[in-house]
């Protein structure tokens, strides 16, 4: 495979991932809301129950997704295997062993 197709896989498989974490961590936090939640809290704050479990499933998916590829870009070298997807990058120059 060359770096471009790489790259496309990277981008969708990174979407991919954000959405099914945003997915589990709201259903994850509606449940949690609801079944903890449901007989201490007003109808009227339910709406207010919503809006923070999306607020914070996409804060949560946002972590989930510096981290991992934080710990992506210790183990490969980007450069190698995928094509800048902006043109006007230049990668970091190399290190010498003087």
């Amino acid at each position: 495979m060359n770096k471009k197709l790489n790259t496309l896989f990277f981008v969708l498989g990174a979407t991919l991932f954000n959405v099914i974490v945003t997915l589990l961590v709201f259903v994850l936090l509606m449940v949690i809301f609801l079944v903890f939640l449901i007989d201490i809290l007003p109808e009227a704050a339910m709406s207010w129950v919503g809006l923070l479990s999306i607020i914070a499933s996409i804060a949560a998916s946002f972590m989930a997704y510096r981290f991992v590829l934080n710990r992506l870009l210790n183990k490969i070298k980007f450069e190698d295997y995928f094509d800048p997807i902006f043109k006007g990058y230049r990668p970091p120059p190399k290190k010498r062993n003087d």
